[in-house]
């Protein structure tokens, strides 16, 4: 007796094209600066102080976060 076969999934998959989205590239880029620039303005690390901008964007950041839980 013979088996019918059909098509894997294995064989589906391989003519499947997968792409990623932009921000899946994006988000580990932004991640990285971000990170390094935090080490590299390390050195002139004041006590207590930020820049106003800075400030400004923490609270923007703080309150979007907020906002999404």
């Amino acid at each position: 007796m013979s088996a019918a076969f059909g098509t894997s999934s294995a064989e589906k998959a391989r003519g499947l094209r997968t792409r990623l989205p932009w921000w899946a590239l994006a988000l580990p880029v932004v991640s990285f600066v971000a990170l390094l620039t935090l080490l590299a303005g390390s050195a002139e690390a004041r006590a207590a102080s930020a820049p106003q901008s800075l400030a400004a964007l923490l609270e923007y950041l703080a309150r979007f976060v907020g906002a999404g839980a």
